[in-house]
């Protein structure tokens, strides 16, 4: 088969997970072109199958702002053609899933129908479509695509009350390579993150509002007062300048590491005892998954489609959001119980490979996309 995938090019979710399921399907003999305004983090260009196509927005002085989503839908619709695609796939309802519409019709009036599926990742549903400016476009992007999947049953059933009553929405839950994340026992290299020997605590994000990043650095505070720990803070944006300064208020600003991004986190994630994910909203939660595949068990928020993955007290621990000394009580819990921490390690990782490997979850997008082509013709 011989599929375009549209993402954001960045180190969010949704552009991870796309990324991932094109190199998964690309091991697996299908042809995956990525269109996208840059290269992808997570893409390796030189794996065969995989083909990379920019799209190049002309800055002209008419426009205040470059109209990428008449760019993207122009490109994707010239690689359609000129490779024969099968099918597009764009994560993120807003604009690809209009691109891709575009695309259809302009590939039906040069030659055929080019059907396109859409993946909602969250926030594409409920903060951007939710803004009365884009919230028509985004319900007609949705009702429109020939094929609508959802990454947790509760993305679907919050775009269906909202947006979609009828449409059918496939929930097909994120994945993970279970060969690439898996567990360090040795946790070889965290010494040079704990020198001292402290017990580490990782966060993984975009650091987004949403993410709430400052509460991992006021969690590390309060886990020290019992702990000897340190936070390995993974990622860039928003709210990574007043995180650095709310460590040097709270007096744990050399117990805090900001990292910056990383292109190799399951280097990274298995130095850790435990993720710290404490988020106001997450309609799954990948790092916690990449993390629960890689032994590490999360202490996360009980929010969105994250109890659809782990389980309280088994895999991991769920607290309510913005709830301090109970999210720092679970850490510090993991952190200071072995035997504790061995039994949800071990449970986090048989979670991860019973239920979210790739090889169980791309046969899904396969058979749908098979689904998508037949309804088609």
């Amino acid at each position: 088969m011989k599929i375009g995938i549209t993402c954001y090019p960045t180190y969010g979710g949704s552009g991870i997970v796309a990324t991932e399921l094109g190199l998964e399907l690309a091991r697996r003999g299908h042809d995956i072109h990525f269109i996208t305004y840059s290269n992808p983090i997570r893409l390796d260009t030189d794996i065969p199958r995989i083909h990379y196509h920019e799209v190049e927005v002309t800055s002209y002085p008419l426009f205040q702002y470059p109209p990428y989503s008449l760019a993207l839908a122009s490109r994707m619709t010239d690689v359609a053609e000129a490779y024969d695609l099968d099918l597009l796939h764009v994560h993120y309802a807003i604009p690809h899933s209009i691109s891709a519409l575009l695309a259809r019709q302009m590939s039906a009036r040069r030659s055929r129908r080019l059907p396109f599926v859409t993946t909602l990742h969250g926030t594409d549903i409920t903060l951007v479509g939710m803004d009365p400016s884009y919230f028509g476009i985004t319900k007609f992007s949705i009702e429109e695509s020939d094929g609508v999947t959802s990454i947790s049953d509760d993305l679907r059933r919050h775009t269906l009350d909202v947006f979609a009553p009828e449409k059918d929405i496939r929930v097909i839950h994120n994945f993970v390579n279970c060969d690439i994340y898996r567990p360090d026992p040795e946790r070889a290299g965290a010494a040079h993150y704990a020198p001292n020997g402290e017990k580490l605590i990782i966060h993984l994000s975009n650091f987004r509002p949403v993410k709430r990043v400052l509460d991992c650095v006021r969690v590390l505070a309060e886990l020290r007062k019992t702990t000897n720990a340190r936070l390995l803070m993974v990622g860039d944006g928003p709210d990574r300048g007043p995180a650095e300064h709310l460590a040097g208020t709270l007096g744990v600003k050399d117990d805090v590491l900001f990292l910056g991004k990383q292109n190799h986190v399951e280097r990274l994630i298995p130095l850790a005892h435990a993720i710290l994910m404490p988020s106001e909203m997450e309609s799954f939660g990948l790092a916690a998954l990449e993390a629960m595949a890689c032994g590490v068990p999360p202490v996360a928020t009980r929010v969105g489609g994250v109890p659809e993955l782990i389980t309280d007290g088994e895999d991991g621990f769920l607290e309510a959001v913005g709830d301090i000394d109970a999210l720092a009580a679970r850490a510090a819990q993991l952190l200071n119980d072995d035997a504790l921490h061995a039994r949800m390690a071990a449970a986090a990782r048989r979670t991860a490979t019973t239920r979210f490997c790739a090889d169980k979850l791309i046969p899904r997008y396969e058979a749908y996309y098979e689904e998508v082509l037949r309804a088609g013709l």
